[in-house]
């Protein structure tokens, strides 16, 4: 009934598998692949035939993991998995990228690829396996594809390269200075395609090191899927490129003059409205057959693209007149806004980010829940990027996957460099306001975000820069890499090539290749180059601000913590949270207090805080014998009496500690709610507390010589 086909290898410490032919056998491609006990199951669907008209390739990748696949039950009151978590966005980013490129170009058939999270082991990250299924499932099923496409994850520990560490390893990248990367490499056997990274200032010899190890670790999975390939792939689809050189000329020949004279022009908005005006012109001298041929956007886009580009490779200038390795100039603004804790408008050319930061407490850290676990997220960074800031009308919604990976891009940039949660117990929320944008509005973020964190008083550890570098690669093997690259040539370029980091190294690098993969000497002159960029917009940033304020606006909460031992956190909690309860209703602070014993308490007033932190203190601590404290009478019996002299913590005065002298009964020289001082003796046998009066100057409260007790 089935015909199984089968491939497997050993792949680091685990066994890799990849298997088709029992499952989802009416899709054009499936492939299940296995890393360890994860799997993951990628089907592949395309249309055979394009839509009338269709001006774009429609590829759509969907990522899915479902929570029995970890054993777990989903939360929320529905109880099943709903709207795409911020992973799954990202992972299917993560498949899409280095995908895409690799269609036959002019194919414009809508593809779907969906790829479902059947298991997880806890020790392998499903987006590894999820894209290596995707490759595969897509190397099978007959669509003009010019992969297959293999995946690596590698880390970086003690000057080692560490291939496809466990999510356990990259728990620890956020809390051990041992661990400093997490990198993602796609690409062909013979060229990357695909780099995502998180790291903690390594060099760029460092980085790039990293990427060539995962590049030699993917070709092993290049072979596998190709062997399973020659035995379950169906027979390629029927599809020949558009051949439309003659529309090509036509368009050309129409308008090749006003197009040059457009993209002379060094303002975005006037550039955009001439391109507009030459397309106009020469839509009007095409035929109505040639305006009617679906491929006329791919002619517009050739003819706008030779020109680009042909420029910057002849050794011309760039659209605004700039040098290869120019960056536009730079404006830093920082507390422009009166009413937050931390504000920044970080503006670079004609791309301009509003950055703000709002402190918060453990009440406001975001609660994940993952498929490996729940944990909770103490920085925030939220991008937007609203229709206005590219001049243009359209409808809002809710973050899309643009807004959510870019914002990840730059938290993954800025989170090296934040302090640690014990010597800032803060919740840092970061918002970017895309106000402007023509080209790299992530890394405007990275470097606003920067600047509105020190403006907050975050003391980072040091301040982020990022800049976008891109490239012109030529048939006849002519390139040029470009800095802070503008819209356009991001659009009609090869690549997208994003560095963020410190003076020290690179904190995040994210690569986009739209060609068959680039050469190492390429990828060695753009990180070069990003770092003389990257330097560069550090010092225009440092003139606004080189490091954290040293004081918080007046309108952000300040934070105290303290720790008390584990089996003391039932007392400060209370019964149903009693006691919490109280202290936060006495003194007026937020309290907080975690499994560790770790305590935070917050509130814009010093004394609440103080209040509070008293408070916690006298329940945690213990007495010290030999000390003296101020205390009440509580209690007045025939043999003493008993004081209230800590905390809660009731201790005895025996009749014979009151005074120097007999006393008939106790109730001769105190009362009930009198205050006294006494000095703690120490604990009888049975741990009761035993107290003196006599020893003390019930005046001053100091211990008295023993000639004055006597």
């Amino acid at each position: 009934m089935f015909d199984v086909k089968t491939k497997s290898m050993q792949w680091g410490e685990e066994t890799l598998t990849l298997e088709t032919g029992k499952v989802a056998r009416q899709a054009d491609g499936s492939v299940i692949a296995t890393l360890g006990e994860t799997s993951v199951m990628a089907n592949v669907t395309f249309a055979k035939e394009e839509k009338p008209g269709q001006g774009f390739f429609p590829l759509t990748v969907h990522y899915q993991e479902k929570y029995y696949a970890a054993g777990k039950i989903p939360g929320g009151f529905f109880k099943r998995e709903a709207r795409p978590t911020e992973k799954e966005t990202l992972t299917a980013r993560l498949i899409d990228r280095p995908m895409r490129p690799l269609f036959v170009p002019g194919f414009k058939h809508e593809v779907l690829v969906m790829c479902t999270v059947l298991s997880h082991d806890l020790v392998n990250d499903p987006d590894i396996v999820a894209l290596i299924a995707a490759s595969a499932a897509l190397t099978i099923s007959g669509v003009p594809f010019m992969g297959p496409v293999g995946a690596a994850r590698v880390g970086y520990e003690d000057g080692e390269y560490i291939l496809n560490p466990t999510i356990d390893d990259m728990d620890q990248l956020r809390n051990t200075p041992e661990q400093r990367l997490d990198l993602v490499v796609a690409g062909t056997r013979d060229a990357v395609m695909m780099v995502e990274s998180e790291a903690y200032e390594l060099s760029e010899a460092e980085m790039l090191g990293a990427v060539k190890f995962g590049h030699e670790a993917l070709k092993p999975v290049v072979d596998l899927i190709i062997a399973l390939a020659e035995e379950a792939a169906k027979d390629p689809f029927d599809y020949t490129p558009p051949d439309y050189s003659d529309l090509y000329a036509a368009v050309k020949a129409a308008g090749e003059t006003e197009m040059r004279a457009a993209f002379a022009l060094t303002d975005k908005q006037e550039r955009t409205a001439a391109i507009s005006a030459a397309r106009e012109t020469i839509r009007g001298k095409l035929t109505q057959e040639q305006l009617d041929d679906s491929n006329l956007g791919s002619a517009f886009k050739k003819l706008e693209s030779s020109i680009l580009r042909g420029d910057i490779i002849s050794g011309g200038a760039r659209i605004d007149g700039r040098a290869r390795d120019q960056v536009r100039p730079i404006v830093s603004e920082v507390g422009i806004l009166p009413r937050t804790h931390g504000s920044a408008l970080f503006t670079r050319g004609e791309t301009q980010g509003l950055v703000v930061t709002t402190l918060g407490t453990g009440d406001d850290e975001q609660f994940i829940d993952a498929l490996h676990g729940n944990f909770k997220s103490n920085f925030l960074l939220h991008y937007n990027f609203p229709p206005y800031s590219v001049g243009e009308v359209g409808r809002v919604s809710g973050p899309g996957r643009r807004e959510i990976g870019h914002g990840k891009l730059a938290w993954r940039a800025l989170q090296a460099v934040l302090p640690a949660a014990t010597d800032f117990p803060y919740t840092i929320r970061l918002v970017s306001e895309i106000t402007e944008s023509n080209g790299s509005s992530s890394m405007a973020s990275v470097c606003g975000g920067s600047l509105s964190m020190m403006d907050a008083g975050v003391p980072l550890k040091a301040p982020v820069a990022g800049v976008a570098m891109g490239l012109i690669l030529e048939d006849d093997g002519q390139f040029a890499v470009l800095t802070d690259i503008l819209g356009d040539e991001d659009h009609l370029g090869d690549m997208d090539f994003k560095v963020a980091g410190t003076e020290n190294g690179i904190t995040s690098l994210q690569m986009d290749i739209k060609v068959a993969g680039i050469t190492p000497e390429i990828m060695e002159q753009a990180l070069s180059q990003a770092k003389d960029g990257r330097l560069h917009i550090l010092g225009e940033m440092n003139k606004a601000l080189s490091s954290g304020r040293q004081e918080f606006s007046a309108h952000a909460p300040r934070i105290e913590t303290m720790t008390v031992p584990t089996d003391k956190i039932r007392e400060v909690i209370g019964s149903g949270g009693k006691v919490i309860r109280e202290i936060v209703e006495v003194s007026g602070a937020k309290v907080d207090i975690n499994d560790d014993g770790v305590i935070k308490i917050a509130s814009a007033n010093a004394d609440s805080i103080q209040k509070a932190y008293d408070m916690i203190y006298s329940i945690v601590a213990e007495p010290e014998e030999g000390k003296v404290y101020k205390g009440k009478v509580v209690k007045i019996v025939d043999f003493g009496a008993f004081v209230n002299f800590f905390g809660k913590r009731d201790g005895l005065v025996h009749v014979s500690q009151i005074e120097n002298r007999r006393l008939n009964h106790p109730s001769d020289v105190l009362k009930e709610g009198q205050e006294v001082w006494v000095k703690l003796l120490g604990f009888d046998d049975r741990g009761k507390v035993r107290l003196s009066m006599k020893v003390v100057d019930q005046e001053t409260g100091e211990e008295a010589t023993k000639e004055d007790a006597e």
